[in-house]
């Protein structure tokens, strides 16, 4: 009888059945994940060293003869030797003790193979690495972070947007809003938002001298560089603000406004969108360019370069949105969000772009 007055037991999950061969697959593919970020981590640094470019000029070598035309030590030297070795991207001759930088890798990382030198985007690993600690306290706090906790970052930043919309601005980005190109040679209003190191504004003052141009971003040290070099190479047109434009707007209108990898880190990112189409004049242009990611995380699955995305989204972009007391879109707010926030800014027409020499960005042409 006691049995009838027992509490009922509750049925417990079934255990799915332990996959060895899963977890050992998953085991070697953490191992070779810690020794391709160990081999990141070096190749930043062999870029910094200017390593990879004296390599992509020299026969086989030695690792004295390498230390000595890279003006480096040669222990050090032939200590990171090791790593590009064991990580399969130097060759190494044991009998001579000569290492070669093959030329199809040199081709993704020497500074001459522009605009298709990965070795810039390594760089990204370090510095968002040396943020770690910090972040960790906003993963428990909730705060934001702001740029001078980052080290170099706008310098990175700068290198690796001159690789994929500088380089390619004049010939293939401006020619894809017909008739721009006419009109900046007569001589138009232009203002960069977000500029960062002002290296587009630069290329565009140079080849547009008719054209009168601005760049306005919240840290006056990032287009510091350019601003001197406009004032030495006597560029008149071009000129730098710092200036947070959530609380300042635009105080003027212009022909055309440019965006490049700078919205989503915006403290109000609509309200700058709604004061970008408000800022243009009636046939003016806004020319906005940003990370082609999907706001979907099922669509960016399959993207090569998600986890990358992602982990600056994490470490970088969204506490800088967040520290400014942003929304914290991140990095891969996505062409879906991109295009709703654009339509509501009042932007009649939207164009999205995708264009071939750039596999991880999406364009957009829009206006009034």
């Amino acid at each position: 009888m006691d049995t009838i007055f027992k509490e009922p037991v509750a049925e417990q999950p079934a255990q799915a059945e332990f996959n060895e061969s899963k977890a050992e697959a998953f085991a070697g593919r953490m191992v070779a994940a810690l020794s391709e970020s160990a081999m990141t981590v070096m190749m930043s640094l062999g870029h910094r060293a200017g390593l990879f470019d004296t390599m992509a000029t020299m026969p086989a070598a030695t690792s004295a003869e390498i230390a000595a035309s890279s003006g480096l030590i040669e222990r050090y030297v032939r200590e990171w030797l090791a790593v590009m070795v064991t990580s399969g991207v130097i060759e190494y001759e044991p009998a001579e003790q000569h290492y070669r930088l093959p030329a199809e890798h040199a081709a993704f990382l020497a500074r001459a193979a522009s605009p298709d030198n990965l070795a810039v985007t390594t760089q990204f690993i370090a510095i968002t690495a040396s943020v770690e600690e910090k972040l960790l306290e906003r993963f428990r706090s909730g705060g934001g972070m702001h740029y001078h906790h980052y080290d170099r970052f706008h310098e990175v930043m700068a290198e690796d947007s001159a690789q994929l919309v500088v380089s390619a601005l004049l010939d293939k980005i401006l020619p894809e809003v017909p008739g721009l190109a006419d009109r900046l040679h007569d001589g138009i209003d232009v203002v960069d938002i977000g500029c960062g190191g002002g290296r587009a504004l630069y290329v565009m003052a140079e080849a547009f001298p008719e054209s009168r141009f601005t760049g306005i971003d919240l840290c006056g040290d990032a287009f510091a560089k350019t601003r001197e070099k406009a004032e030495q190479n006597g560029i008149r047109n071009l000129r730098f603000e710092a200036a947070d434009l959530s609380t300042n707007g635009l105080r003027r209108r212009y022909d055309l406004i440019t965006a490049f990898d700078a919205i989503h880190d915006q403290k109000d990112p609509q309200g700058i969108l709604d004061m970008v189409c408000d800022g243009l004049r009636e046939d003016g242009v806004f020319l906005m360019q940003d990370i082609g990611g999907s706001r979907y995380l099922e669509n960016n699955i399959e993207n090569p370069f998600a986890p990358l995305l992602y982990t600056l989204s994490c470490m970088h972009c969204t506490p800088i949105s967040i520290g400014q007391g942003g929304p914290g879109l991140g990095t891969m707010w996505g062409v879906e969000t991109a295009e709703e926030y654009l339509s509501k800014a009042g932007f009649g027409s939207v164009e999205t772009k995708r264009l071939p020499h750039d596999p991880l960005n999406a364009y957009y042409i829009a206006r009034r």
